[in-house]
């Protein structure tokens, strides 16, 4: 009697022995499939954030690549930006990794970068950071203009470099 008792004990031993074994082996095929492959270096460089211009009721205005009106703040003081934390989730900066290109009325020359506290290089232009305003959802909105958020009064940038302060 005492070996018909060990007989099943010993097959639910197997039968636990064989799924942990199977699920040991399922689950590091899991890990192993769960594992990043390694990033390739790409060839291509990164895209340059690019000024273009666009014309409204305001006149000729700044706008990105995608025709996003492009601002500056008077609060900012030269070319190092005062706008962070909950200023930046309102009025996003106008960031590249690489130098930016102008197009359209957007003069090359007047063309700069700033680095923002948090290590990010900023697009200058005449020496002013440039932001998108996050009320402005499609080309050409220029629902930011004259916005007085945060203290000071947000403009679009004429390709001269200067706020435009109609409208």
């Amino acid at each position: 009697m005492t070996r018909l008792l060990s007989l099943p004990a010993l097959v639910v031993a197997g039968a636990l022995f064989l799924a942990a074994c199977g699920g040991s082996s399922s689950s590091s095929s899991t890990t192993a499939a769960s594992t990043p492959a390694p990033v390739k270096a790409s060839s291509s460089p990164r895209p340059a954030s690019v000024v273009g211009t666009s014309s409204s009721s305001l006149g000729t205005f700044l706008v990105d690549a995608k025709g996003r009106a492009l601002y500056l703040w008077d609060a900012d003081h030269g070319a190092m930006s005062a706008c962070s934390g909950a200023c930046a989730q309102a009025w996003p900066p106008l960031t590249t990794a690489v130098a930016p290109k102008a197009s359209g009325a957007a003069k090359a020359s007047l063309l700069g970068t700033t680095k923002r506290a948090d290590g990010t290089r900023e697009v200058t232009y005449a020496g002013h950071p440039l932001y998108y305003f996050a009320g402005d959802s499609a080309a050409k909105q220029t629902n930011g203009q004259g916005s007085d958020s945060f203290g000071s009064p947000w403009w679009v940038v004429s390709p001269a470099g200067q706020a435009i302060q109609k409208g």
